[in-house]
Protein backbone atom coordinates (compact mmCIF):
# COMPACT_ATOMS: atom_id res chain seq x y z
CA UNK A 1 0.00 0.00 0.00
CA UNK A 2 1.18 3.07 -0.69
CA UNK A 3 0.17 5.83 1.38
CA UNK A 4 0.19 10.05 1.00
CA UNK A 5 0.29 12.17 3.77
CA UNK A 6 -0.65 15.93 3.97
CA UNK A 7 -1.86 18.51 6.10
CA UNK A 8 1.07 19.70 7.81
CA UNK A 9 1.62 23.25 8.92
CA UNK A 10 2.66 26.30 10.58
CA UNK A 11 -0.35 26.75 13.35
CA UNK A 12 -0.39 28.47 16.71
CA UNK A 13 -0.58 27.28 19.62
CA UNK A 14 -4.26 26.44 20.99
CA UNK A 15 -4.71 26.30 17.05
CA UNK A 16 -6.04 22.88 14.90
CA UNK A 17 -4.40 21.25 11.57
CA UNK A 18 -6.24 18.00 9.47
CA UNK A 19 -3.84 15.65 8.64
CA UNK A 20 -4.78 13.17 5.53
CA UNK A 21 -3.18 9.31 4.72
CA UNK A 22 -4.61 8.54 1.62
CA UNK A 23 -3.80 4.91 0.19
CA UNK A 24 -3.19 4.77 -3.23
CA UNK A 25 -2.57 0.92 -4.75
CA UNK A 26 -4.35 -0.90 -2.63
CA UNK A 27 -7.11 -0.37 -0.40
CA UNK A 28 -6.52 -0.14 3.34
CA UNK A 29 -9.13 -2.94 4.31
CA UNK A 30 -8.77 -5.47 7.08
CA UNK A 31 -5.26 -2.81 8.04
CA UNK A 32 -4.57 -0.88 11.12
CA UNK A 33 -3.66 2.78 9.88
CA UNK A 34 -1.50 4.25 12.57
CA UNK A 35 0.19 8.02 12.80
CA UNK A 36 3.31 8.42 14.47
CA UNK A 37 5.64 11.58 14.90
CA UNK A 38 9.33 12.21 15.16
CA UNK A 39 10.14 15.74 17.16
CA UNK A 40 13.41 17.26 16.17
CA UNK A 41 15.78 15.33 17.57
CA UNK A 42 13.85 12.84 19.43
CA UNK A 43 12.80 9.07 18.31
CA UNK A 44 9.79 8.16 16.30
CA UNK A 45 6.68 8.14 18.42
CA UNK A 46 3.29 6.61 18.42
CA UNK A 47 0.27 8.89 18.51
CA UNK A 48 -2.66 7.14 17.33
CA UNK A 49 -4.25 4.45 15.79
CA UNK A 50 -7.55 2.69 14.10
CA UNK A 51 -8.19 -0.31 13.00
CA UNK A 52 -10.08 0.00 9.70
CA UNK A 53 -12.57 -2.71 10.25
CA UNK A 54 -14.62 -1.95 12.74
CA UNK A 55 -13.15 1.30 14.19
CA UNK A 56 -11.34 1.14 17.11
CA UNK A 57 -9.02 3.66 18.24
CA UNK A 58 -5.77 3.81 19.87
CA UNK A 59 -4.25 6.75 21.56
CA UNK A 60 -1.38 8.18 22.87
CA UNK A 61 -1.68 9.48 26.56
CA UNK A 62 -0.21 12.93 25.27
CA UNK A 63 -2.70 13.15 22.72
CA UNK A 64 -6.09 11.57 24.24
CA UNK A 65 -8.70 14.29 24.38
CA UNK A 66 -6.74 16.69 21.81
CA UNK A 67 -6.50 14.29 18.76
CA UNK A 68 -9.24 12.70 16.94
CA UNK A 69 -7.92 9.73 14.65
CA UNK A 70 -10.88 8.69 12.08
CA UNK A 71 -11.27 6.87 8.79
CA UNK A 72 -13.17 7.15 5.58
CA UNK A 73 -13.98 3.81 4.09
CA UNK A 74 -15.65 5.17 0.71
CA UNK A 75 -12.00 7.67 0.47
CA UNK A 76 -9.98 5.43 1.50
CA UNK A 77 -8.03 8.43 3.27
CA UNK A 78 -7.65 8.27 7.56
CA UNK A 79 -7.62 11.66 9.44
CA UNK A 80 -5.94 12.81 12.32
CA UNK A 81 -8.01 16.11 13.73
CA UNK A 82 -5.44 17.82 16.07
CA UNK A 83 -6.80 20.56 18.58
CA UNK A 84 -5.48 22.42 21.07
CA UNK A 85 -2.17 22.44 19.64
CA UNK A 86 0.62 22.71 21.83
CA UNK A 87 4.33 23.48 21.03
CA UNK A 88 5.75 20.34 22.04
CA UNK A 89 3.42 18.78 19.36
CA UNK A 90 5.99 20.38 16.74
CA UNK A 91 7.14 16.98 14.75
CA UNK A 92 7.55 15.39 11.85
CA UNK A 93 3.83 13.07 11.00
CA UNK A 94 4.09 9.98 9.61
CA UNK A 95 1.24 7.89 8.71
CA UNK A 96 1.36 4.26 8.51
CA UNK A 97 -0.48 0.85 7.90
CA UNK A 98 0.09 -2.53 8.95
CA UNK A 99 -1.62 -5.58 10.81
CA UNK A 100 -0.22 -5.03 14.39
CA UNK A 101 -2.18 -7.09 17.09
CA UNK A 102 -4.05 -5.11 19.52
CA UNK A 103 -1.46 -4.98 22.43
CA UNK A 104 1.17 -4.21 19.45
CA UNK A 105 -0.39 -0.85 17.64
CA UNK A 106 1.85 1.04 19.57
CA UNK A 107 4.86 -0.69 17.95
CA UNK A 108 6.26 1.00 14.80
CA UNK A 109 7.60 -2.60 14.03
CA UNK A 110 4.17 -3.66 14.15
CA UNK A 111 3.84 -1.23 10.79
CA UNK A 112 5.10 -2.05 6.93
CA UNK A 113 4.08 0.74 4.91
CA UNK A 114 4.72 3.94 5.62
CA UNK A 115 4.09 6.95 3.96
CA UNK A 116 6.39 10.75 3.49
CA UNK A 117 6.32 12.74 6.50
CA UNK A 118 4.57 16.22 7.02
CA UNK A 119 5.26 18.70 9.09
CA UNK A 120 3.64 20.04 11.76
CA UNK A 121 5.18 23.25 13.75
CA UNK A 122 2.95 24.81 16.36
CA UNK A 123 4.02 28.16 17.84
CA UNK A 124 3.95 29.83 21.40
Amino acid sequence: VQLQASGGGLVQAGGSLRLSCRASGRTFSGRTVGWFRQPPGKEREFVAAVKWSGGSTYYADSVKGRFTISRDVARNTGYLQMNSLKPEDTAVYYCASGFPITTSVERRQSYNGWGQGTLVTVSS
